[in-house]
């Protein structure tokens, strides 16, 4: 991905299932939980830097004493600054009271952060916002512990809207209107009904109000209360929460769009939004390590009993298939394999575009994330080239010397490394021209190794917006005197808002989109986007149900081919001197190489969720009409 864009958020969420004194016997220290929290998220920065917190919950402390402990930032660290901040105050603690340094009992009394139960978040931020008070988890107070909630989440709601006028027919007043305060109070209130319905059982059974607390906290029924919350949200989502007195959940959508992985023995329940973080942290084999069912909740009760529990019917299995492309940890063992898939896949389109030369064709990778189809694209070249030399050989017969068979076996495929991204540089100025040219610069290049006679082949994870690909890319790949610059995309045409997770919510910024405007007014069809208009403002007033995507019709005119080419003339400036072609991977071939990742709203328009096909109308009525604001 050389555009960056903003995306995905990661959870994090231990529950330690022995009593403290047990990690401190056995790893040395009462700050087992923490130390493992930290990992997690550390573990999990590449989907979030823009904010990071941590909540933790103690257990059976007395009435008085803070139980709940919680700590945000929004720094340009985020993860570090809180630890940081942890450290800090434990530390600060211990110095005050040296004698207390193995005394576990009191640390747990009278030390913050030490808990039993924790959950964590790296964040990246939507739309701009990125505020403290944006930054997960949230908490909901109260002094019922059985009423105190914190949350935190991997998602987006497309009805937010909605929700807030749910909440607002419930009686409440929501103190803003985003997605997860909603999501969060409507838990709440349904937390609360849930509790005074127990509260009242309790009195029946002849419960004081002080001995009513535990009898409520031993019988929530957080599937119910999950249930009833979750009934009409729309969006991808991995929820996890935390109740006051110690129990906890982890909720995935009924589609599976979100990533939800969790792992469990006698010493601990996990959650983390990719595996192989639980694989490493933990050092458990691939197998330990489940995935949590679509529309399903994972509920930790305080006693330590885990269930997994239907909150809401599974629909069609679409787990977004972006997350297997770019955002993900490749060192998971499937995504691994997935994406030099990827890159074996398109590999055919490539050979065309070079005509089968391989002998003058150097192949490279855009860094850091598109290495790995970069591997596959390698394997599928070294096999055709083995198909080539064997064919020589074959056809030479006996009259073959040997000094021409080594010739022939000596052929290699060319892999270089051509682009060094310097992560240091920063576009610190506002003036147009001089910021281009420091993006220019973004990109070093690995001069020498390319002959004006060579094709360059250059293998991205995606193209979004083409900027970067435009003002620095192949700008830089064009001083090396290639004849032709062939860009490749391991993901195919972006062509479509998201509205799950991902920042990518104006149409008008993909240059797939740009491509198609473009080619509809080359071929005096503009008609096309005025008529996709007036039908996308026709359904303003339709339930989610009863809306279709028309924006499907943009493209429909024109081959997937005709628009990477398109894509290829929009990106080729006046100074660029050698050829350059745009090779996009297909949807079935995407569909074969991640086959249980099947959300591909992204290219195909073909929403998991009804308020999917409302995002993607109001981004094109957005667009046609110059409002640069949410499109949900």
């Amino acid at each position: 991905m050389s555009d960056a864009i903003k995306h995905e958020c990661g959870i994090a969420l231990v529950r330690l299932k022995k009593p403290l004194q047990f990690y401190k016997d056995k790893y040395g220290s009462a700050f087992y939980g923490i130390n493992k929290m930290y990992l997690l998220m550390e573990k999990q920065h590449n989907r979030g830097q823009d904010g990071a917190g941590f909540a933790s919950v103690k257990f059976n402390v007395a009435p008085g004493t803070r139980y709940v402990s919680r700590v945000r930032s929004n720094q340009s660290q985020p993860i570090q600054d809180i630890f940081a901040q942890i450290n800090d105050r434990l530390n600060g603690v211990l110095e005050q009271n040296p004698d207390k340094k193995d005394d576990v009992a009191w640390q747990e009394e009278h030390m913050p952060y030490i808990g039993n139960l924790f959950l964590g978040h790296v964040r990246y931020g939507t739309f701009g916002k990125n505020s403290i008070e944006s930054v997960h988890p949230f908490l909901r107070q109260s002094n019922w512990r059985h009423q105190n909630l914190i949350v935190a989440g991997n998602f987006n709601m497309t009805n937010s809207k909605q929700l807030l006028e749910e909440l607002v027919e419930l009686g409440q007043h929501p103190k803003e209107f985003t997605d997860t305060v909603t999501v969060m109070e409507k838990i709440g209130h349904f937390l609360e009904e849930e509790v005074s319905s127990l509260y009242q059982q309790a009195k029946i059974k002849g419960f004081n109000k002080k001995d009513a607390s535990p009898f409520i906290e031993e019988n929530l029924d957080l599937q119910n209360v999950l249930s009833r919350s979750a009934k009409n949200w729309d969006g991808g989502y991995a929820l996890a929460g935390l109740v006051g007195h110690g129990d906890a959940f982890v909720l995935r959508d009924p589609n599976g769009i979100r990533p939800t992985f969790f792992y469990e023995d006698d010493e601990v329940v996990v959650v983390a939004s990719e595996r192989p973080v639980i694989q490493t942290v933990f050092n458990v084999k691939i197998d330990a390590v489940q995935e949590l069912e679509r529309g399903h909740a994972l509920i930790i009760k305080k006693n330590g009993k885990t269930s997994i529990e239907k909150v809401l019917e599974p629909r069609e299995k679409k787990s977004c298939s972006f997350e297997r492309i770019y955002f993900s940890r490749g060192s998971d063992a499937s995504i691994y394999e997935e994406r030099k898939n990827l890159g074996k896949l398109v590999f055919p389109k490539i050979l065309k575009s070079i005509n089968s030369d391989i002998s003058n064709s150097v192949f490279s990778y855009i860094p850091n994330t598109a290495e790995t189809s970069f591997y596959g694209m390698t394997e599928a070249a070294e096999d055709l080239l083995n198909e080539q030399k064997t064919a020589k050989i074959l056809a030479g017969g006996t009259k073959l010397s040997a000094k021409r068979v080594t010739e022939i076996l000596s052929e290699r495929a060319r892999f270089e490394k051509i682009a060094i991204k310097d992560a240091k540089l920063r576009t610190f100025i506002a003036d147009d021209s001089s910021r281009d040219d420091l993006v220019e610069h973004v990109y070093d290049i690995t001069y020498g190794v390319v002959k004006p006679t060579d094709n360059l082949v250059i293998i991205d994870d995606s193209i979004v917006r083409g900027t970067t690909l435009k003002k620095s890319i192949i700008k830089i790949l064009d001083r090396l005197g290639p004849k032709k610059i062939v860009v490749v995309s391991s993901a195919p045409q972006i062509r479509y808002p998201d509205c799950y997770g991902i920042d990518m919510a104006r149409i008008e910024a993909f240059i797939a989109f740009k491509a198609a405007i473009a080619l509809l007014k080359d071929t005096k069809q503009e008609n096309i986007i005025k008529a996709v208009y007036k039908k996308s403002k026709a359904q303003q007033g339709k339930k989610d149900e009863d809306i279709i995507n028309f924006v499907k019709e943009i493209y429909a005119p024109f081959a997937v081919e005709e628009v990477s080419a398109k894509i290829a003339e929009m990106l080729k400036t006046k100074d660029i001197k050698a050829d350059v072609d745009v090779i996009y991977q297909t949807v079935e071939n995407l569909h074969i190489a991640c086959p249980d990742n099947l959300g591909d709203w992204y290219f195909t328009g073909n929403y998991p969720t009804p308020g999917g096909n409302r995002v993607v109308n109001e981004a094109f009525i957005n667009f046609y009409e110059g409002n640069d604001k949410r499109a949900y």
